[in-house]
């Protein structure tokens, strides 16, 4: 059902600057950018590997755009750092509808939109031992980011 960690998605006031710490520390290279009006985000995905079951592994850096977004909220609240742990599926669906069959609450009454024309849904923290966690089915191909590149 769940394949692999897909993301740790880090909270952040300055998006720039995160993303030249985890350059310059870890040698980490932006791989996709974009903006998520929806979720009122800016975001920079950094790709760590590739796994087993063809996904990969990533670090989102997640800066808000709008002071009334989930991760403004979040960050007043509690200062940067990581926000939630997201699970790879290949059935962003199933994934949900069995877990929230086992009691846990799924935020979402179907799954959204996410980075790189993934398809998501969230688990309530208070349900996963106070862990947002986020369920991905990654998109077949990954869309441009902003600049036109991948």
């Amino acid at each position: 059902m769940l394949t692999r960690i897909d993301h740790i998605g880090i909270a952040c006031l300055d998006l720039d600057a995160t993303v030249e710490f985890y350059r310059a520390t870890y040698g980490f290279e932006v791989f996709h950018t974009e903006v998520n009006e929806e979720q009122g985000v800016r975001e920079a995905m950094l790709r760590i590997n590739g796994t087993d079951d063809g996904g990969s592994s990533w670090i989102q850096l997640l800066e808000p755009t709008r002071e009334d977004s989930t991760v403004a909220k979040w960050l007043a609240k509690n200062g940067e750092g990581v926000h939630h742990i997201a699970f790879g599926t290949d059935d962003v669906d199933g994934a949900a509808g069995i877990i929230g069959g086992r009691g846990v609450r799924v935020l979402y009454d179907e799954p959204r939109r996410g980075s790189m024309g993934s398809r998501i849904t969230f688990l309530h923290p208070k349900d996963c031992h106070g862990v947002l966690t986020e369920l991905v089915t990654s998109a077949t191909s990954a869309p441009a980011d902003e600049s036109g590149g991948h």
